[in-house]
């Protein structure tokens, strides 16, 4: 920190377009205590038979039993450059966008959807600046088999 000081070098949060690009949830804006890690994409870390009891087992039992009513879904949003937005925007037909923005990289506005299912594939979006048509897109946006990291991707 010291060292930075005379350089205007200091700690920040994360980058939200590389988040969003990578797949990368952030707690309390895409997903809540409201939600389940089936309703996120999140099963892969759900082991309901290991030997250990754990809170809400039962819970999650049920719920895959019984399937989920909404899914976290990626999105490409048309039109003009968006900043990232500071509330969720309604789908018209259910749903809402949790975070999206404008990638330099992919050149064009990304995000997330919460959507009831069965899910839309095509969207409208009501944004700030008036209604934007979407689109379904697979999660990760970018580097979906994570070699960025091992410097093999451009």
């Amino acid at each position: 920190m010291a060292a930075g000081k005379p350089l205007g070098i200091a700690p920040t949060g994360p980058s939200d377009i590389r988040r969003i690009e990578a797949g990368i949830l952030n707690y309390g804006i895409d997903m809540t205590l409201e939600n389940n890690p089936y309703e996120v994409g999140l099963e892969r870390l759900v082991e309901l038979d290991k030997p250990a009891e754990f809170i809400g087992r039962a819970a999650l039992r049920r719920i895959k039993q019984e399937g989920i009513r909404q899914k976290l879904a990626g999105i490409e949003i048309d039109g003009a450059r968006l900043d990232l937005n500071m509330t969720r925007y309604p789908v018209r037909g259910g749903g809402h966008v949790t975070s999206c923005i404008h990638s330099p990289r992919l050149k064009k506005n990304i995000g997330y959807a919460m959507l009831p299912l069965p899910m839309a594939t095509n969207l409208e979006i009501e944004t700030p600046d008036g209604v934007r048509s979407a689109r379904v897109a697979a999660m990760p946006f970018v580097d979906p088999k994570k070699q960025l990291a091992k410097g093999k991707l451009r």
